[in-house]
């Protein structure tokens, strides 16, 4: 594999970021139904963030920024958003990689923990999230559906032994 160094936020990876960001609300309103594509603008609006305490890429020796991880202060823990890779670079321990370093930054940081909000369907990033160290459930936001959605919500999570949809 070729080498992938996780380092700072440069304002020359700006471009880069959107697009990755871009690819995320895509993979959000595929998963979701949705058909809203903002084309990357709610990048410009994350990196105006008072609490943003740090951006890192994953840049790729051929191919350049692949992924990125951010870290939003929350007293004295952290939440990672967004952590995004470019899908031609998923499966291959980027993901990961930009997952310990946020971990690592976090901890030189005296931060005492670490959280982090996967969307409900992405399975994959749940299983990813879970062996990288997040295994401690310790929020649930549920969603009533107002608009009484047509297309078909999943369902299959059940907690505390009631069953919610996805």
């Amino acid at each position: 594999m070729t080498p992938v160094v996780v380092r700072s936020y440069r304002p020359s990876d700006h471009s880069a970021c959107r697009r990755l960001w871009a690819e995320l609300s895509r993979q959000h309103n595929e998963m979701y139904g949705e058909h809203r594509d903002d084309g990357g603008a709610g990048f410009e609006e994350y990196l105006t963030r008072l609490d943003l305490s740090g951006l890192w890429v994953a840049d790729h020796a051929d191919d350049g920024v692949i992924g990125m991880v951010g870290l939003i202060m929350r007293g004295r823990a952290g939440e990672v958003d967004p952590v995004v890779v470019t899908i031609t670079h998923r499966h291959k321990g980027v993901g990961r990689k930009l997952l310990q370093h946020v971990a690592a930054e976090a901890k030189h940081r005296n931060m005492t923990a670490l959280t982090i909000s996967p969307e409900s369907r992405n399975i994959d990033a749940i299983r990813s999230l879970h062996a990288a160290g997040y295994d401690v459930v310790s929020s649930i936001e549920l969603t009533m559906d107002l608009e009484r959605h047509t297309h078909p919500r999943h369902h299959g999570l059940e907690l505390h032994e009631l069953p919610f949809r996805s």
